[in-house]
């Protein structure tokens, strides 16, 4: 059998997408055919005129961005950070402090490059979300990628340069050509995309259709799950 590609797409800001990626990983570990799965992580910026400098907390940001109360904006926190507590994720939304992402995705491309992708991925969003690391912040991202196993001599290099700048851009312009909008996005071997941070038993299915081929001519659609566009975040069941 070929082996089943699995595009990614996914922002270190977004709350989801961590929560999306745990959920991927469960799948994947008890998928019979996991060794046959390559999956490639895809850069999206939720907002790339975001700036550098963060200004306030997350929960502050969903209250203005979405106009809402302050209680609501506090309970959609609370929401997410439950259901990611259930898969063994500690978030600390209060804390989040969202910044333009641009360099933690070239970071993130090169330390797949170096075959630590996966443990700098982890600790970056780790950081974002329950620390109140700012992924902006040079200084900050080399020390993170240092503790995730990353020369950070590498990963200065890297910052300080303009490398993999071509490759965010270029997932970006995939992203759009596909009609991808929000993250978390996952597609498989090219023709199957769903969106939303999926249960571990919609991704399992989705998995054994790519394996076995019954999702050739399936297209594009919206799985449902909880998923940031632009700066609004949907939470599934919250009132």
């Amino acid at each position: 059998m070929e082996p089943i590609t699995v595009d990614i797409w996914s922002d270190v800001v977004c709350p989801w997408c961590y929560i999306g990626k745990r959920r991927f990983d469960l799948a994947l570990a008890d998928f019979p055919h996991r060794d046959a799965v390559r999956v490639r992580w895809r850069s999206f910026e939720l907002q790339p005129d975001a700036p550098r400098e963060p200004d306030i907390p997350l929960t502050q940001r969903i209250q203005r961005d979405q106009e809402v109360s302050r209680d609501r904006a506090e309970r959609i926190g609370a929401d997410v950070t439950a259901l990611a507590a259930d898969i063994g994720l500690t978030y600390r939304l209060d804390l989040a402090r969202p910044a333009n992402s641009f360099d933690a995705h070239r970071l993130l491309h090169r330390a797949d490059e170096l075959g630590v992708g996966e443990q700098v991925r982890e600790r970056v969003m780790a950081a974002y979300m329950g620390e109140g690391a700012v992924v902006s912040d040079h200084a900050t991202l080399t020390a993170l990628a240092a503790e995730a196993g990353m020369d950070p001599a590498d990963a200065r290099a890297l910052l300080y340069g303009d490398g993999h700048a071509d490759t965010v851009r270029s997932d970006e312009r995939r992203a759009r050509s596909l009609g991808v909008t929000g993250v978390p996005t996952f597609v498989f071997n090219g023709v199957r995309g769903v969106a939303g941070a999926q249960p571990p038993d919609t991704i399992t299915r989705l998995l054994h259709d790519a394996w076995t081929g019954a999702d050739a001519g399936v297209g594009f659609a919206d799985g449902g799950g909880g998923g940031c566009d632009g700066d609004v975040c949907r939470t599934p069941g919250s009132a």
